[in-house]
């Protein structure tokens, strides 16, 4: 398949397919080293089922990870010979990506909208009088999230970044330790959260392409 990745990741990317490349050749070679092991279980347990033409000589070279960066530019031969259906192509291209960073930014604003709602129900919510258990991913989660948007995010929506810094300034510092003892602090940080919320819900409505259902709270 292929997948946008930023330019500036193009290096560090390129990097961890390689050592992931060679952990596969290293995992093959020792699979290989028992491999006729392997083949002598296959033949006993299977009895007169065991073909052997059903395994390989050698699984060396049978596994591999291949990448590379294509061009998903039209081929400039194309303005030669039509500039019209260039220009179709290049729009059409266009689009795909738009599509592809909508897509992201619509999974980007899910999560975000089920995390925020997960930890404020969590904040607000009683359970025999007493607050409802408060664990620690409730934090770590989001901390994770926040990470990977700014590690992934192209931003292309300026409403959907001023959402996530909201949020993230929110809980900038906060463990859940002192959310567990401390419910001033649950109240504060659960009001805050709410204003985050409450934007959130515009900004859902705002984007009549997808069809999102809302928990009800």
């Amino acid at each position: 398949g292929i997948r946008l990745i930023r330019q500036d990741s193009i290096t560090d990317f390129d990097q961890q397919i390689a050592e992931f490349r060679e952990e596969l050749d290293d995992a093959v070679a020792e699979l290989n080293r028992h491999y006729d092991e392997l083949q002598s279980v296959a033949r006993e347990r299977l009895g007169g089922l065991f073909d052997v033409s059903d395994y390989p000589a050698t699984l060396i070279g049978m596994f591999a990870i291949e990448h590379d960066f294509p061009s998903v530019e039209p081929p400039n031969y194309l303005r030669q010979l039509s500039p019209e259906l260039y220009e179709q192509e290049c729009r059409r291209v266009q689009s795909r990506f738009d599509e592809a960073v909508e897509l992201a930014e619509q999974a980007f604003l899910e999560e975000l909208v089920r995390l925020v709602d997960h930890i404020t129900e969590r904040l607000n919510g009683d359970a025999d009088g007493k607050p409802k258990v408060f664990r620690d991913t409730a934090v770590t989660n989001l901390t994770e999230f926040f990470e990977r948007f700014r590690a992934l995010n192209v931003r292309s929506n300026e409403q959907l970044d001023q959402l996530v810094g909201r949020a993230q300034q929110v809980l900038g510092g906060v463990e859940a330790q002192q959310l567990r003892e401390s419910g001033v602090l649950r109240q504060q940080i659960a009001t805050q959260l709410a204003g985050v919320q409450s934007s959130l819900d515009g900004l859902l409505v705002d984007r009549p392409r997808r069809n999102i259902q809302r928990r009800p709270r």
